[in-house]
C-alpha cells in the first residue's frame, strides 16, 4: 500500500533523481568548470558512494511513498561501471513505472545501450549544447566532438529506447547562436529537443541573470524559421513547456526555471551519490540517509526519516530568487544531477 506523502505546500512526491557518481568526463562551463574541477579536485572515494544495493533499498522505500519515476544521473552516470545491474534492480521494485538516464552520451556504445535497455531503462536524455565543434568544445572544455555525442544518440536510437530527448543549456554569449542549428538538425528526427534556461545551480558556474536567454526568446528565435505552437503538457508538473512544429516535424520543449518558475508543481527529490536527500535542485544542504543505511536501521526507520524530510519541505527557490538579498551556498549540480 502506497502512503500519500505531502510537503508543506501539499506537493506529493512522484520522482526521484538518483546520482550514482560525482565524476564526469566533461568539464562543462555551466556545471563543472575546469578551473575548479581540475586535477587537484578531490572527488568522492568509491567506498563512500552508495552501493547499488543501498540505492535499490532507498528506491524501494520511496516507491512505497508515491515515487514511480526514477532518473539516473551523475556527474556522468556512464563512468560508473555495471550500471545495467542497478537498472535491473530498480526495474524490479514494485511501483516503479519509468526509469530514465541523463548522460552526455560520449560513452554510450551500442553494446552498452542495448544492455541498459534490456535491464529496464526506458528513456534517455542526452546533453548536447551546440552543433558545431568550436562552440561545443568551448562548452565541454575537454575536446569532445559533436559527432561523438551524435554517435551515442544513434546508439540509443538503435537500442530502441521509448523516448530520446536532447537537452541544450542556453547561455547568452556562449552558445545562443546554436539555438536554430540545433532546432534544424533535430527537426523531423523523432527526438525531442529541449532548451534549458541557464540556471544558478551550485556556486561555480558564474551565473548572472544577464546571461539568461528566456524561454520566450528561445521560442521566438525558433518560430521565425520553424513555426511552432504550444501544446498541452503530458502530465501535471511536467517541467518543459511543450511546443510542436506546424509542419508536423515533431516537438520541442523549453524549461524555464528562471523566467517562469514551476516550483508549485515540483514533485522531485534527489539522492546524491553520497546518500543525502535534497528536496530542491537549488538546496543548500541535504539530509543524510547513508548513516541509517549503514548503521543497521530497518526499513521502518528509513521510511520514518523519508517522511520527516518531505513533510517539512518548503522549497520554492526559483519563485523567490529575485527576492533573496543574501547569497547562500548551493549544492553543485554535478553532485546531485540536473
Amino acid at each position: 500500500m502506497t502512503t500519500d506523502l505531502r510537503d508543506r505546500f501539499n506537493r506529493p512526491i512522484h520522482d526521484l533523481r538518483v546520482s550514482v557518481t560525482d565524476r564526469c568526463n566533461f568539464r562543462c562551463v555551466y556545471c563543472m568548470p575546469k578551473e575548479i574541477f581540475n586535477k587537484d579536485y578531490k572527488f568522492l572515494p568509491r567506498k563512500e558512494l552508495l552501493s547499488f544495493e543501498e540505492i535499490e533499498r532507498v528506491v524501494r522505500v520511496y516507491a512505497e511513498h508515491g515515487v514511480s519515476k526514477i532518473r539516473i544521473t551523475g556527474g556522468e552516470p556512464l563512468v560508473r561501471s555495471d550500471l545495467e545491474v542497478l537498472i535491473e534492480k530498480i526495474a524490479q521494485v514494485n511501483g516503479i513505472r519509468d526509469i530514465s538516464l541523463t548522460t552526455n552520451a560520449s560513452l554510450l556504445t551500442l553494446k552498452r545501450a542495448r544492455a541498459l535497455k534490456d535491464a529496464g531503462l526506458r528513456r534517455v536524455n542526452v546533453s548536447l549544447d551546440a552543433m558545431d565543434d568550436e562552440t561545443f568544445m568551448r562548452v565541454n572544455d575537454v575536446g569532445v566532438s559533436v559527432q561523438t555525442v551524435l554517435d551515442g544518440i544513434d546508439a540509443a536510437a538503435q537500442a530502441r529506447f521509448d523516448v530520446i530527448k536532447i537537452n541544450m543549456v542556453v547561455k547568452k554569449g556562449l552558445n545562443d547562436e546554436s539555438i536554430l542549428p540545433m532546432a534544424r538538425f533535430f527537426h523531423g528526427t523523432g527526438h525531442i529537443l529541449r532548451f534549458i534556461e541557464f540556471m544558478d545551480v551550485g556556486n561555480s558556474n558564474a551565473w548572472d541573470l544577464k546571461s539568461v536567454i528566456t524561454s520566450d526568446q528561445i521560442a521566438e528565435i525558433i518560430g521565425q524559421e520553424l513555426p511552432i505552437e504550444p501544446i498541452d503538457p503530458n502530465y501535471q508538473g511536467e517541467v518543459a513547456k511543450r511546443w510542436r512544429y506546424l509542419d508536423g516535424g515533431g516537438e520541442i520543449g523549453i524549461i524555464s526555471s528562471v523566467s517562469q518558475p514551476f516550483c508549485g508543481d515540483c514533485s522531485r527529490a534527489r539522492l546524491s551519490a553520497l546518500g543525502s536527500i535534497y528536496t530542491c535542485l537549488f538546496a543548500s544542504q541535504g539530509h543524510d540517509l547513508r548513516e541509517l543505511l549503514r548503521s543497521g536501521a530497518d526499513d521502518d526507520a528509513l521510511a520514518t526519516r523519508i517522511q520527516e524530510i518531505w513533510k517539512i519541505r518548503e522549497d520554492r527557490y526559483s519563485e523567490t530568487r529575485t527576492q533573496v538579498s543574501v547569497l547562500r551556498p548551493k549544492v553543485e549540480m554535478s553532485y546531485i544531477g540536473g
